[in-house]
């Protein structure tokens, strides 16, 4: 009976010890996954710093405005002047609708109640 335990003891043992190992394994995966994870990210923050930075470059007023120069006769663009703008107490905004009631009904039936003398 002592030498079933013994080896079932060293059977579990023996499994534990695999599962470990295994466990260890799949941890340093997931680690090395991780940190190209990582890696990835921070190239593509580095990247959108750049976009960022040629859009700001490209969006310049002054480049904006020569290309429209230049494309006035394609494009028919003008350039964006401050009298073109107007005020906020110049917009003239629509009514608002007024709301139609159809197939009204009397709920005032409290009224109708003391008048008549009877009790609600």
């Amino acid at each position: 009976m002592k030498g079933l335990a013994y080896i079932l003891t060293a059977l579990a043992v023996f499994g534990l010890a695999l599962w470990a190992y295994r466990g260890n394994y799949a941890t340093q995966e997931v680690l090395k996954s991780t940190s190209q994870l990582q890696r990835d990210i921070g190239r593509a923050k580095v990247r959108l710093g750049v976009l960022r930075a040629e859009w700001a470059y490209l969006n310049r007023p002054n480049r904006l405005l020569e290309l429209s120069e230049i494309n006035f006769d394609r494009l028919g663009l003008l350039s964006l002047r401050p009298d073109q703008f107007g005020r906020v107490d110049e917009v003239a905004y629509p009514p608002d609708p007024l709301l139609v009631i159809e197939n009204a009904v009397d709920v005032s039936t409290m009224n109708n109640a003391r008048n008549e003398g009877q009790q609600p």
